[in-house]
């Protein structure tokens, strides 16, 4: 509604009837029975796509330093990394994006080498790249340097907004 319109106006009942009409006149594009203002309708007017392809796709290129491993010694045992300060960047907003990831692995020949696995996550820091995209690329980087039998990344992202985000995802994958 136009706000000047009704500025100097008081809000009679009589008032709030010909608001009801200029809202419900403005809806259909009409001119407004209160100013003469035209209404254009939110519904008529081209809506610009609040995600893009380009931020889906933000961060899945970027270079990352290699995730080193060191021959692994042993045959069925389970290794978990937890990472309780993990941070990145929304790529949409700019806002930094708080979580805990734990990596979970069973070696097959090789183990990751921890100070290595580190500064490769220290490159998210200062990365725009969604939270689904985070977990599924560090455990495609985590299978292409270990090898592992299986392994499975979480990530438990803290509320922003009032909604938390957890993500697993798993090796093997499912056959599609």
């Amino acid at each position: 509604m136009h706000a000047s319109c009704i500025k100097s106006l008081f809000l009679s009942e009589k008032l709030l009837k010909r608001i009801d009409k200029h809202v419900d006149m403005s809806k259909r594009g009409q001119a407004c029975t209160l100013c003469s203002h035209f209404a254009i309708t939110i519904e008529n007017m081209p809506k610009a796509p609040r995600y893009t392809p380009e931020h889906a796709a933000a961060g899945l290129d970027a270079k990352f330093p290699d995730i080193e491993t060191w021959p692994n010694q042993f045959s069925g045992y389970e290794i978990v990394v937890d990472v309780p300060e993990f941070t990145s960047v929304c790529p949409k907003t700019g806002l930094p994006d708080f979580g805990v990831l734990k990596i979970r692995y069973m070696p097959n020949k090789l183990c990751l080498e921890l100070k290595s696995l580190k500064e490769y996550l220290f490159t998210y820091r200062n990365l725009g790249i969604f939270q689904e995209n985070i977990v599924n690329r560090v455990l495609d980087d985590v299978v292409r340097a270990a090898k592992p039998v299986w392994a499975v990344v979480n990530g438990e992202f803290r509320p922003r907004g009032g909604i938390g985000t957890t993500i697993e995802a798993r090796y093997p994958r499912p056959k599609k």
